[in-house]
């Protein structure tokens, strides 16, 4: 993982989370404050940018009020966290799939 943004992401859900069975939450927020404390405001699209990436992959599950959003159709306050193993499945299910054949290295 490569990404600081990812790292801290999944960092801070970790802190808040350390038994990763909870399901706690974090607001993106305080990923971006975790990432530059002075500035954080301008931090925070590229955090939520990220998280929404992550939740296409299946990789984490941001929620509103609870209750999973629909990555393509959604604003306002949300929460991130990691996701169950039926969201994961949900998520990789809803990928487009790899044409056959499609190879780089042929």
């Amino acid at each position: 993982m490569s990404d600081p943004i990812e790292a801290a992401i999944f960092e801070t859900i970790a802190r808040a989370n350390p038994k990763g069975v909870d399901g706690k939450s974090v607001e993106p927020a305080e990923v971006a404050k975790a990432l530059q404390p002075e500035q954080w405001q301008r931090m925070l699209p590229k955090v939520r940018a990220t998280a929404l990436g992550l939740m296409r992959q299946g990789k984490l599950t941001i929620t509103k009020k609870g209750k999973v959003v629909d990555p393509n159709d959604f604003k306002g306050v949300t929460r991130l966290r990691l996701p169950t193993e039926a969201e994961t499945a949900a998520a990789l299910a809803a990928l487009p799939p790899k044409p056959e054949g499609d190879d780089d290295f042929a």
